[in-house]
């Protein structure tokens, strides 16, 4: 079968009555979640996976995982969508990659432009999602074909420059982030060692001979860390929301934002496909640009319509893109890439190139149900705004409950374990004080998720070369991989000291 009848068997999965009800739930929840400051993708999808868990108990484990991933990829893409309203009409990030749109896009709420900004972020994310998946379609395949001529040692080399493409742009410290990535591979050890059959840091206690469960990390970490960090910071900021006057942008308004669009689309997919470099890099990359070839860069900041289309483009091009190394390599490139992974090894879904080959139906099923969720977004996003910006101001005391519901009742009945509830609060306050201190949780996630896989991977190579370690560097492609990886993580560093050295000199 060639690519078009795959896509076509696809939409037929898409289009079975429950996947496209995941589909609109998912959507639905991640613009919801988008919109809601300080919760962000990687919090949602990490708190619905218990749920999708449970919708999904009923049906056969092929079709439970395509129609979870379905729901989980959909808040992914929601939750960009989402994160321009609080960005334009509150002057606050949903997250982190709308940061950009703040710039330009609450100077035209301000101006009395909400809903032509509104408008245009919405369009421009869906063209930019049309855009990623036309390419992930051309792509996917021939990807996955290449990937499948990679031994283990390419492989490993591969993962270790996934960790170090994460750990090398996640916060500010990039001491901080290879110290939470050391902790996610040291947490990935825990449990029945595979190989040897010996158990490994589990203090002869039962519950730990299956190894840390990657769901009550995930959610523990993200959704219940920032519910302790609303109580215990008394977080209750009330900020007043800008009027939506009129809801369609200008025809010269839309002219203006053609351009802006198309670059912010391409130039995203791009960056979405380097892992680690994730949809904030590529928002922010795509306002430069405009800037730059601007005939008029002083407008930037001011209102500027593009200022709002490029980066709204770029961030949702992006978080297509970050779906091809998963898919194809099974190499998260961001934090919330490497949650869908987890999702799909939950259900016994190993992303990579033998996905196309051993699930057709879920890799195909995924694509297809993303041009279906994109123009959900679009139906939803341009009437709905009015609805959308009401949820910004629900109050955090009726929030904070529905969240802590969600996340113990949802991982009870996945885990069945009240040791796992006791290992979710204990997370929760872990997640806290790592955002209090600035230690990033995306590296910690993606060492836990690639930690097993690393392992593997490595033994296999010594085994096949009877316990040589030249073979990582005798390999031309292991070579590659591992000089990209050793030069992601010092590049920064070097920048960093020839900064503080400029500053050095001018100061003297």
């Amino acid at each position: 079968m060639g690519t078009i009848d795959y896509l076509l068997h696809g939409f037929g999965t898409a289009l079975i009555w429950y996947n496209l009800l995941f589909a609109f739930v998912g959507v639905l929840i991640g613009t919801a979640v988008g919109v809601l400051p300080g919760i962000g993708p990687m919090s949602g999808v990490a708190l619905l996976i218990p749920v999708t868990a449970s919708l999904t108990g009923g049906l056969p484990p092929e079709q439970a995982a395509t129609s979870a991933i379905i729901l989980l990829a959909g808040v992914y893409y929601g939750a960009m969508y989402g994160g321009s309203t609080t960005s334009i009409l509150l002057n606050t990030p949903g997250e982190s990659s709308s940061v950009v749109t703040t710039l330009d896009g609450y100077q035209m709420a301000k101006n009395g432009r909400a809903g032509s900004a509104l408008s245009i972020a919405a369009i421009g994310s869906f063209v930019a999602g049309i855009v990623t998946l036309i390419a992930l379609i051309l792509l996917a395949k021939p990807l996955s074909d290449v990937a499948l001529k990679f031994g283990p040692a390419e492989y490993f080399s591969l993962m270790l420059l996934g960790l170090a493409a994460v750990s090398g742009l996640a916060g500010k410290s990039v001491t901080k982030a290879l110290i939470m990535t050391v902790l996610g591979l040291l947490l990935a050890t825990i449990g029945i060692d595979n190989v040897s059959g010996i158990a490994r840091f589990t203090f002869d206690i039962p519950w730990l001979y299956q190894g840390i469960e990657f769901l009550t990390i995930a959610v523990g970490l993200f959704a219940l860390g920032e519910v302790f960090k609303t109580i215990l910071e008394k977080d209750e900021e009330n900020t007043e929301v800008a009027r939506i006057n009129n809801l369609y942008p200008s025809k010269k308004e839309l002219k203006e934002s053609a351009g802006p669009i198309a670059r912010g689309s391409i130039l995203g997919f791009f960056v979405g496909i380097l892992p680690g470099a994730g949809a904030t890099l590529a928002s922010f990359f795509s306002y430069i640009l405009e800037k730059k070839i601007s005939k008029n860069p002083s407008k930037f900041g001011t209102g500027a319509i593009e200022g709002v289309a490029a980066p709204e483009s770029a961030n949702n091009a992006a978080s297509g893109g970050a779906m091809i190394p998963l898919l194809t390599l099974g190499i998260p490139g961001s934090g919330t890439t490497a949650i869908l992974m987890g999702a799909l090894m939950m259900y016994n879904v190993q992303p990579g190139p033998l996905l196309f080959e051993d699930h057709p139906q879920v890799a195909w099923g995924l694509i297809a149900s993303m041009f279906i969720g994109n123009l959900m977004l679009l139906v939803l996003n341009l009437p709905l705004v009015k609805v959308f910006a009401k949820i910004i101001s629900t109050p955090k005391k009726y929030l904070i409950p529905i969240i802590i519901a969600i996340s113990i009742f949802g991982v009870y009945a996945v885990q069945v374990s009240t040791n796992d509830l006791l290992l979710l609060l204990g997370c929760g306050l872990v997640g806290y004080f790592f955002s209090k201190y600035d230690y990033p949780i995306a590296p910690l996630v993606l060492g836990l998720v690639l930690g097993p896989m690393i392992e593997n991977n490595l033994r296999r190579a010594l085994t096949i070369s009877n316990g040589d370690y030249s073979v990582f560097l005798t390999r031309p492609i292991s070579l590659v991989f591992l000089l990209i990886t050793v030069l992601w993580l010092l590049v920064p560093i070097l920048l960093k000291s020839k900064g503080k050295q400029v500053v050095i000199n001018v100061e003297g």
